[in-house]
C-alpha cells in the first residue's frame, strides 16, 4: 500500500507541472481551446480508438470499465509525451509553428477480484498562440493600425478512477476528477499614428470544479479466440462556477492618460453533456480492430461575449455547436510469443474525423481529418514482453472555406511501465 500511495503522489506532482501539451493553433482561441481525447500510448497508435478496448496490462482511461481487467499481479504505470510540427496556409501565405510538451501519466492496479483502480493527470484542453494582422485605416494619413492576438493556459484533470465487473459479461466504471485550468487571451491594437489611441482587451477565468465520467464494457464471446466487446461513456455536463473576467485599457500617448474598464460574467464556463459508444474485435492476443463514434453537446452551451454596440459583456447562445468524432483503428502482432523481436512488435493504425465545436463569425470552424501508424515495442525479455514502449505519428488535417489550414504532424512517446508488484514468492 506505502508503495501505491508514493507512485499516485509522484504522479500527481510531476504532471501537475507539466501536464499540458502545448499548442500554436490560432484556433484555440475559442471556447476551451483545443480538445483532447482521453487517449495514451497504445490508443494514439490507434488514433485514439478505445472506447471497448481492454486488456490487462494497459490502463485505458477512455472507459473507466476496463480498469476490471487489470491484472491481479501487476501494477501499471503509463507516461507520455508529445512534440508536433504544423503548417499553416493562408491565401497562398505559409509558416510553420513547433510545439511539444509533457503529456498525460496514468497508472492502475488491481484492488479486490473484479475490481481495478486507477488515477492519474490527463489534458482536456489546451490554449496557446500569437498571431498579428495589420489593416490601413481609410482616412488623410493612410494610417496603419495593427491588431495582435494572443492567449495561453488550458483545463487538466486530476482523477481517480474504478472499474467493476459485476458479472462475467458486464463491467461498468467510473472517473472522478478535479478539473482545474485558466485561460487568458489578449487582443491589443495599435497605430503609426500617436494621436490615435489604443486598446487593449484581456478576457481571463480560473476553473475549479469536477468532472465525472462514467463507462460500461460488455464482453460477447464467439468463440474460444474470438470475442466481440461493445463500450459506452456518458459525461455528465454542469456548470463548473468559474467567472469570466474582461479588461478593456483605453490609451492615448499624446495626452499620457489611460482609461480601464472591467466586466465580470459570474457562472461563464461549463462543461457539456457527452456520449460515446464502440465496437472492438479481438482475436486471441494477434488481432484487435475497433470504432468509436463520440459526441460532445456543446450547442445547448452559452459563452461570454462582449458586444461592441451596447458596451456589454453577457453570456449569449449560438456561439458553440455540437461536435462528432468517429475513429476507426486496430493493432496486429504477428507471434506474442514468438522469439523473434519483430514478431512480438504491435503494429498499429488508424483514421478519424471530427466535426468542430464552435462557430467563427457566424461559420463553422474547420473540419479535421486524421491518420496516425504505431508501434508498441517489448522492452523486457522474450517472454515476459511487460514493459512497452509506445511510438505513434500522428497527421492531422484542419480545413474550411476562406480560413487558416492547419496540416500538423505529431510524435507521441509513451512507456506503459508493467511491474510483479503484488506476486507472492515461496521458498521451499
Amino acid at each position: 500500500m506505502n508503495k501505491i500511495l508514493a507512485s499516485f503522489v509522484l504522479a500527481t506532482l510531476t504532471t501537475s507541472a507539466f501536464a499540458q501539451s502545448s499548442t500554436n493553433s490560432p484556433y484555440s482561441q475559442f471556447g476551451l481551446g483545443d480538445l483532447t481525447d482521453q487517449s495514451v500510448g497504445f490508443n494514439k497508435g490507434m488514433n485514439g480508438v478505445g472506447l471497448a478496448m481492454r486488456r490487462g496490462n494497459e490502463v485505458n482511461p477512455m472507459n473507466p470499465a476496463s480498469y476490471s481487467s487489470i491484472d491481479s499481479l501487476t501494477m501499471l504505470f503509463d507516461a507520455g509525451l508529445s512534440g508536433q510540427i504544423t503548417n499553416f496556409n493562408e491565401n497562398g501565405t505559409k509558416m510553420n509553428g513547433k510545439s511539444g510538451g509533457f503529456d498525460y501519466v496514468v497508472g492502475s492496479f488491481r484492488a479486490w477480484k473484479n475490481v481495478g483502480i486507477s488515477f492519474g493527470v490527463l489534458p482536456y484542453s489546451n490554449i496557446g498562440y500569437n498571431y498579428s494582422q495589420t489593416e490601413t485605416l481609410n482616412d488623410q494619413d493612410k494610417t496603419k493600425m495593427k491588431t495582435t492576438y494572443e492567449g495561453d493556459g488550458g483545463m487538466h484533470q486530476l482523477f481517480v478512477g474504478t472499474g467493476i465487473k459485476l458479472f462475467k459479461p458486464l463491467s461498468i466504471g467510473a472517473n472522478l476528477s478535479y478539473f482545474w485550468g485558466t485561460y487568458n487571451r489578449t487582443m491589443s491594437s495599435s497605430s503609426s499614428a500617436s494621436n490615435v489611441s489604443t486598446m487593449q482587451m484581456t478576457y481571463g477565468a480560473d476553473v475549479n470544479n469536477y468532472k465525472l465520467d462514467l463507462g460500461m464494457q460488455l464482453e460477447l464471446p464467439l468463440s474460444k479466440q474470438d470475442q466481440l466487446t461493445l463500450g459506452a461513456i456518458w459525461s455528465i455536463g454542469h456548470s463548473l462556477k468559474s467567472d469570466a473576467e474582461l479588461s478593456i485599457i483605453n490609451s492615448n500617448s499624446s495626452i499620457s492618460k489611460a482609461d480601464t474598464t472591467t466586466y465580470s460574467v459570474g457562472n461563464a464556463l461549463s462543461l457539456p453533456t457527452a456520449y460515446g459508444v464502440g465496437i472492438a474485435y479481438s482475436h486471441s492476443n494477434n488481432l484487435r480492430i475497433g470504432a468509436d463514434l463520440t459526441m460532445q453537446k456543446w450547442g445547448k452551451i452559452d459563452t461570454p461575449v462582449f458586444d461592441t454596440k451596447t458596451n456589454t459583456y453577457a453570456l449569449k447562445s449560438g456561439q458553440l455547436k455540437d461536435s462528432y468524432r468517429l475513429n476507426i483503428g486496430g493493432e496486429w502482432t504477428p507471434r506474442p510469443m514468438g522469439r523473434k523481436f519483430l514478431d512480438r512488435v504491435r503494429y498499429r493504425a488508424g483514421v478519424g474525423m471530427a466535426t468542430p465545436y464552435y462557430y467563427i463569425n457566424g461559420q463553422e470552424g474547420p473540419k479535421e481529418l486524421s491518420a496516425s501508424i504505431g508501434f508498441g515495442i517489448p522492452i523486457m525479455n522474450g517472454y515476459n514482453n511487460r514493459s512497452i514502449l509506445n511510438i505513434s505519428g500522428q497527421f492531422v488535417r484542419r480545413s474550411a472555406d476562406n480560413m487558416i489550414k492547419e496540416s500538423m504532424f505529431r510524435l507521441n512517446i509513451g512507456l506503459t511501465f508493467n511491474e510483479r508488484w503484488f506476486a507472492k514468492w515461496k521458498v521451499e
